[in-house]
């Protein structure tokens, strides 16, 4: 089976065929970096890493970027509230993505260009589109495209002009030639950050941004092209008209979004309060607990956020942690093993039907069952597969020990002295006793668990 990907442009799945034989070039739409990142971004970049992590998993060299957007309305608006210089907001937003992210496991992409630095990318394309006429200056000084004069307008998004044209506001269309016809260059107002241009001095609109960097870090045409739910119209939309107008090529061959995050069954939003920031949540649990819970959920699809669906991750990543506890991680997969064959077709098969993570997940709770019956280097090298798997997901990456007794509070010294206690007590017959220091270390978040080698604590 070869793999196939759902592409948003053709509302279909496909079968991938890269430009270049075992070459990706994949651009996503990152951070508009004005405040800290919420978990409707970590949705999309855990989506996209998992993607990432697979493509190069079955041997492709994928060419990631992901682009930072570090000047527009937002960015400006939030640093004069501060009443800072953009630049240190913008470095010190960066600085708090790449820690949250970095908690998650998200890889670093190979080029993350940002907008200010492809200015003059940006001012070739709006000359470019004004020559062809698919741009013009408008009377305030704003460099606007003609979105009629573009056939393919609304082939993403499936938006009819139409219908378009009769939701446009009508207040604000004064410079424009058209309601529909959007903004590329913004002409420069009191106070704010500038650039020079032919058409004097201004800054970029949002929607040209992406299509400069895109085109320069992967050439007119590559191969994905992806990023949230809600960037499909106007941005995405508008990033195909402006490019193939611009270059006259197609732009990007496969469109992929990434499905929304919804709080409790609502959008997420600040006026309802349900809004939370990825360092919210990592003060509640464990980044492989929030990592597992957003992976687990195919990345096109909607994804519920609640207790309940991160409690139920976490017990589900404490079972194959579980399956990895006592085994020598480090031993050969055996690659003729009929059983180690089998575990990844089945996994390979989930990964390459759109990327669908709630079927490879599947596999790997298969696979753990057969782990836990298993004795010998045979259970050693099916949990070496087992992790081995995992990895192409970003997940189980710290050791079983070293996880089970993270967050603990108790001191390890005395959590031993206990299950000594526990285990004369025992001995004793006191079995009343042997109880109650179970139930303490229980009330504590220890809990002990009896084999035949002994007593062992994981934190609950």
């Amino acid at each position: 089976m070869s793999l196939s990907i759902y592409n948003t442009l053709t509302r279909q799945k496909e079968t991938f065929k890269p430009m270049v034989d075992g070459k990706v070039g994949m651009y996503v739409c990152g951070m508009t970096v004005y405040d800290f990142c919420h978990m409707g971004h970590a949705r999309v970049m855990v989506s996209f890493d998992v993607i990432v992590r697979y493509l190069r998993h079955q041997g492709y060299d994928v060419n990631y970027i992901r682009n930072i957007t570090d000047i527009d309305d937002k960015i400006i608006n939030r640093a004069a509230e501060n009443g800072e210089d953009f630049n240190v907001l913008v470095d010190r937003m960066v600085v708090a993505m790449n820690e949250d992210f970095g908690k998650l496991n998200v890889l670093t992409p190979d080029s993350e260009p940002k907008a200010t630095d492809h200015i003059q990318g940006i001012l070739d394309m709006v000359q470019t589109l004004i020559e062809k006429e698919f741009a013009y200056v408008g009377k305030n000084g704003d460099v606007y495209y003609r979105v009629r004069k573009f056939e393919g307008y609304g082939k993403l998004s499936g938006k009819i002009l139409e219908d378009l044209e009769s939701g446009a506001r009508v207040d604000v269309v004064e410079d424009k030639e058209d309601p529909l016809d959007f903004v590329l260059w913004k002409a420069a107002k009191p106070d704010e950050p500038s650039w020079s241009s032919p058409w004097g001095e201004g800054r970029p609109g949002w929607h040209i941004e992406c299509s400069a960097m895109s085109t320069c870090c992967l050439g007119n045409n590559f191969d994905i092209h992806g990023g949230g739910p809600d960037l499909k119209f106007p941005h995405h939309e508008n990033e195909i008209a402006q490019s193939e107008a611009a270059t006259g090529e197609t732009y990007a061959n496969t469109w992929m979004h990434a499905g929304a995050l919804r709080i409790d069954g609502e959008k997420m939003s600040k006026s309802l309060g349900n809004f939370f920031t990825i360092r919210d949540v990592l003060k509640e649990y464990d980044a492989e607990v929030i990592r597992f819970f957003l992976a687990s959920v195919q990345y096109r699809s909607e994804i519920n956020y609640s207790q309940e669906g991160l409690k139920d991750a976490e017990v589900k990543l404490n079972r194959l942690y579980n399956a990895l506890k006592d085994c020598d991680l480090s031993v050969e997969v055996p690659a003729e093993n009929k059983t180690v064959i089998d575990f990844k077709q089945r996994f390979v098969q989930a990964m390459d039907d759109d990327f669908n993570t709630p079927k490879a997940i599947a596999v790997l709770f298969e696979l753990v069952t057969v782990i836990n019956k298993a004795a010998g280097d045979e259970k050693h090298q099916l949990a070496a597969l087992l992790k081995m798997l995992a990895d192409v997901l970003g997940c189980l990456q710290t050791d079983p020990s070293e996880y089970f007794k993270q967050g603990v509070e108790v001191d390890e010294a005395h959590i031993r002295d206990m299950i000594e206690q526990r285990k004369q007590a025992k001995k004793d017959k006191d079995f009343a006793l042997a109880d109650k220091i179970r139930m303490d270390l229980d009330a504590q978040g220890i809990e002990l668990q009896d084999s035949r080698e002994g007593t062992t604590w994981v934190s609950k």
